[in-house]
């Protein structure tokens, strides 16, 4: 059966992933997590469907890379876009290798984030405005 929700981001950095979750999550977005490429892999095979994928390629056991080659050759889950999110120096060459629709550099900045991601996905709770926010 298949669910839907925002956002998936996989990243074996538990620091990192949970301040993207965080950050996302204050913005109104849903968002699941995975520390590497197999878990994220069985969260869609499980019927998760994000609007978006945000993955780190440098983990152990699956790469973003082994991940992305999985993902690709699923026709259930080729659509699904993929922004890179790495440390690593990737060329526009190594983006369009994996298809991906974007990449973002740790550390990531907030502003390009939520920039990146609102091209894709929209918030499922949006946060109330800092004026009302205070009544």
């Amino acid at each position: 059966m298949e669910h839907s929700s925002g956002l998936l981001v996989v990243d074996d950095d538990h620091d990192i992933l949970l301040a993207l979750q965080d950050a996302l999550e204050m913005e109104g977005y849903h968002v699941a997590v995975a520390h590497d490429g197999r878990e994220a892999l069985e969260q869609l095979k499980g019927g998760l469907r994000p609007e978006l994928i945000l993955l780190d390629l440098m983990m152990p056991d699956v790469s973003g890379w082994a991940f992305r080659a999985q993902q690709s050759s699923d026709v259930e889950l080729a659509s699904i876009p993929v922004v890179v999110v790495s440390g690593q120096g990737v060329s526009s060459r190594d983006v369009a290798r994996l298809g991906a629709a974007g990449y973002l550099r740790k550390p990531v900045d907030l502003d390009d984030l939520l920039h990146t991601v609102e091209r894709f996905a929209s918030p499922e709770d949006p946060p109330e405005p800092a004026s009302m926010a205070s009544w």
